[in-house]
């Protein structure tokens, strides 16, 4: 079973390291997204499908919403993974594209990997925290602007924000308003004015994801935000959003987070 190790969450977002043995569904954050290697073999990370690699020289960048899923090397020991989410609204106000990147792998330079294992460090010595949001905006900052440096030398050109049609807009807020792992899709879509293919469709030409996809994130979101920010009991926190059973509720946090939600909040920490 994968294990957190340490979690600090913050107005940054989260920053994570993780001993990882098992695949995890895909999945999509509203944060960014950057997977460092640490120790143990090295892992894949499949972005929008293609596989990208964390390793001692490479580093995975995941834009906001990019649908992806962790694929373990060692599925015996596992390996262990620095991870950042990383919130769009701390980061900058650039606009919807502000935080992402330009490319999904990048080279792990000798100052980059100084970087990493400093704050990685920090995290888990949680007690450390005055220098952590620092440290972080450094390496951040860092891996953002050689994501696009190493598109440019690619020939890559930067993408441009595109306007999402008013009912996908519409559905993404009925589907936040009536959040609940029993939500109906299909009256979402006809809320939103569409029929069921017609919704699905659009939903994902203008998203990248799929709905349930889109409503995973949001179930996902809340329950980590439940379970660090409050002593409800993990079963309750399952139940407010609509699983049936301690039991799904573990399945739907394992598969998505990697551990059981009892797990994470043990080791978890506000910044």
């Amino acid at each position: 079973m994968s294990r957190a190790v340490a979690a600090v969450h913050g107005r940054f977002g989260r920053a994570t390291i993780y001993t990882l043995n098992r695949p995890f569904n895909i999945h999509a954050h509203r944060e960014g997204h950057l997977v460092f290697h640490l120790s143990g073999d090295a892992g894949g990370v499949l972005v929008s499908g293609i596989l990208r690699r964390a390793t001692n020289e490479s580093v995975v960048a995941v834009s906001p919403w990019e649908p992806h899923n962790f694929v373990p090397t060692d599925l015996d020991d596992g390996a262990t993974f620095f991870v950042l989410y990383v919130s769009p609204d701390w980061f900058g106000h650039g606009g919807p594209t502000a935080l992402r990147f330009g490319c999904s792998q990048i080279a792990r330079t000798p100052a980059l990997d100084a970087q990493i294992r400093r704050v990685s460090a920090l995290v888990c010595a949680t007690g450390r925290v005055t220098t952590l949001d620092c440290e972080l905006r450094g390496l951040i900052d860092a891996c953002h602007e050689e994501t696009w440096r190493q598109r440019d030398l690619g020939g890559g050109r930067r993408l441009q924000s595109q306007a999402i049609d008013f009912r996908v807009r519409k559905s993404m807020r009925l589907m936040e308003e009536s959040l609940g792992a029993d939500i109906k899709l299909d009256a979402v879509a006809r809320a939103a004015g569409l029929s069921r293919p017609h919704f699905y469709k659009l939903f994902r030409m203008h998203t990248g994801l799929t709905p349930n996809l889109y409503v995973n994130t949001l179930l996902m979101e809340q329950a980590i935000e439940s379970l660090v920010g409050s002593e409800i009991p993990a079963a309750d926190v399952g139940y407010n959003l609509g699983f049936s059973s301690q039991s799904g509720f573990t399945r739907f946090f394992a598969a998505n987070v990697g551990m059981a939600p009892t797990q994470y909040r043990r080791v978890a920490h506000v910044l």
